[in-house]
């Protein structure tokens, strides 16, 4: 079982990916292809991506039966004792212009306000 997930890629990459695997929803792609051509589809995701992130997973024969790779994530996969674990990368070591996004603001919103203190409809 291979599954490829793509974000923000070229409309002809996802035709492309057509071909062989079905698309179960917008961007992600399921199939059973062999691991020559699964090795090929992800060097032509990889190549024609543009902008856009990609992810590939694929069963393995390791601990936990499956490998997944990444392409243009901030997210990396990391070995660590033999298993692949997800590498965060932490809110105090990306650009500042960027930590500012992630925090969320404080209080209330106006629909959760009337919702709790019964404001007009």
């Amino acid at each position: 079982m291979t599954v490829i997930v793509l974000t923000n890629c070229p409309v002809g990459l996802r035709g492309f990916l057509t071909r062989w695997l079905l698309e179960i929803a917008p961007g992600v792609f399921l199939g059973s292809p062999s691991t020559r051509i699964r090795n090929l589809l992800w060097a032509e995701v990889r190549e024609y991506a543009g902008q856009g992130r990609a992810l590939l997973a694929y069963q393995a024969d390791n601990e936990q039966g499956y490998a997944f790779e990444t392409h243009d994530h901030s997210w990396h996969p990391t070995d660590h004792e033999g298993l692949t674990l997800i590498h965060r990368p932490s809110i105090h070591a990306r650009r500042a212009g960027d930590a500012a996004a992630d925090v969320p603001r404080q209080g209330w919103s106006k629909a959760s306000k009337r919702r709790r203190f019964g404001g007009g409809r």
